[in-house]
């Protein structure tokens, strides 16, 4: 993926195969287009989560699932791992996409007696964080373990920090994930 800065905005209109000006009637820099395309791609991954943990009904599994899918991506989706991993924090406190509906998977997790811990800000750092770390990893030393071993392992740690009884975070992660798109 190449760097938005090496990028000019000639090559952009060129690609999208709009007229110079056209660009500047729908965005100012070439940093707005960017990140209103990475703001995008947020909600789409929140979006394919919400549609993949539809039917499942453990609070715990929706949460794990969704760390699970995500952590897989330097293999099934390399090029949005690839943004993850570049704009890594903005992730964890994006208004839409994957933020909002961890918190709210978090809270229902809580409510339902399933999960637990105090601060949910911190909640969504702690996870945000060891799941970025793990796509970061992936992506940089993709022979250091197996994709799916690693998110797997993530999932089932983060399950146990946040109170589950090991024998049911090794249930949840036993679980088969639902298809992703």
């Amino acid at each position: 993926m190449r760097d938005s800065a090496d990028v000019s905005i000639q090559e952009i209109t060129d690609a999208a195969d709009v007229g110079f000006g056209t660009f500047y009637n729908h965005f100012g820099s070439k940093q707005e287009l960017f990140d209103a395309a990475v703001e995008q791609v947020i909600e789409e991954h929140g979006a394919m989560l919400d549609e993949v943990t539809r039917g499942i009904s453990d609070a715990a599994e929706v949460f794990a699932a969704s760390v699970r899918i995500t952590a897989r991506f330097p293999q099934t989706h390399p090029e949005l791992a690839k943004i993850i991993d570049r704009v890594g924090p903005r992730y964890l406190t994006s208004s839409t996409g994957l933020a909002p509906r961890a918190l709210r998977d978090l809270h229902h997790a809580r409510d339902v007696g399933r999960l637990s811990f105090d601060d949910p800000a911190v909640a969504i750092a702690c996870a945000g964080g060891a799941l970025l770390g793990v796509i970061h990893l992936s992506l940089a030393q993709p022979d250091h373990t197996a994709i799916g071993e690693a998110a797997d392992g993530l999932a089932l740690n983060l399950l146990r920090m946040f109170g589950l009884p090991d024998v049911d975070a090794r249930a949840v992660v036993g679980r088969p994930l639902p298809s992703a798109v």
